[in-house]
């Protein structure tokens, strides 16, 4: 299978590179990535040996004339490129139409032109909006209250219009908040943790209690795995990590790893339009797919912590130019 990976300077996206050249996932001949490398898109997210396994080409998946020619040869598509930070699409949500909507929709249509039979599009849990009680299913209606929210619903919907429609063999993948090495230090987790290493307190919004399911991005990247080889077209699958926190038990377990106290939360003004609660249900992905998280959240958190413990090189520079 020739693959074309999206965003595949990213966070996600470079997991799954990476589980692809170690061997963790198989069944791949050939990889090209792309990505914009606008902030959050690093090359050096991989190591110079892992660059010569894979061929790279920066472009904006926008610029259908540079994705014409990419896609020649290419079985089937992963979509991660995404702007994803909910604070950002706050203050400006231009880029997140721009990326998220009209670039998802050019790849769909080139994809079609070029005989792509298989094209993954990598979404999120945050589509369908906040949940009190219970867990959302896939058949639910995407509810999205963020920008960045509404944008990636925008290209779900995208998605779907071209299986119905075009008969594309389109699969979309709904996953909860993601963790682990490489994720650029502007989401939570990785925010936390360098900020502990930096001596500096961490900003927790409003009072604390909004829930999240944490997956770690090697799990994510089995199950979206799962779905490019075995699902259904026209499906979505959720996936999930079983782990859920409120932001203040997260903020006090990381405090109490690094041996701190209390007293280094700052409670912040809560930002516009908070979802409460996230959860999906995934029962679908393990009953038919035979996906299940194997990452414990503690180890799972220690391996992230160890992780940026070691690799300060990589993530002090992005503070600087955050």
């Amino acid at each position: 299978m020739n693959i074309l990976v999206t965003g595949g300077a990213g966070f996600i996206g470079s997991n799954y590179v990476r589980r692809i050249i170690d061997g963790t996932l198989k069944g791949i001949s050939n990889i090209k990535v792309v990505d914009k490398l606008t902030y959050a898109g690093n090359l050096n997210n991989f190591s110079k040996v892992e660059r010569d396994k894979f061929e790279f080409i920066q472009a904006d998946i926008c610029d259908r004339q540079i994705l014409e020619r990419i896609l020649i040869g290419i079985d089937s598509v992963i979509n991660f490129a995404a702007e994803s930070h909910v604070d950002r699409s706050i203050e400006n949500s231009y880029p997140f139409i721009e990326a998220n909507v009209v670039g998802t929709s050019t790849l769909l249509d080139l994809s079609l032109k070029s005989g792509v039979n298989n094209f993954v599009q990598v979404s999120t849990d945050e589509v369908y909006g906040s949940i009190d009680d219970g867990s959302w299913q896939e058949d639910d209606p995407v509810l999205p209250n963020s920008p960045y929210s509404a944008s990636k619903a925008s290209a779900d919907l995208f998605c779907r219009s071209f299986h119905k429609t075009h008969n594309l063999n389109v699969k979309i993948t709904r996953s909860s908040n993601n963790y682990g090495p490489f994720q650029f230090p502007e989401k939570i987790i990785p925010l936390f943790i360098t900020n502990l290493l930096a001596g500096k307190k961490l900003p927790v919004y409003g009072n604390g209690q909004n829930k999240r399911d944490w997956l770690h991005v090697d799990d994510h990247c089995e199950g979206i795995h799962k779905v490019l080889q075995n699902g259904l077209a026209g499906e979505i699958y959720n996936i999930g990590g079983g782990t859920e926190l409120s932001n203040l038990d997260l903020t006090i377990e990381l405090l109490n790893l690094f041996g701190l106290k209390k007293d280094f939360i700052d409670f912040v003004p809560d930002r516009k339009g908070h979802d409460y609660r996230y959860s999906v249900d995934y029962s679908k992905i393990q009953n038919k797919l035979n996906y299940y998280p194997r990452i414990k959240f503690r180890d799972g958190i220690d391996s992230t912590i160890e992780w940026y413990k070691q690799n300060s090189g990589w993530w002090k520079p992005l503070i600087r130019r955050k």
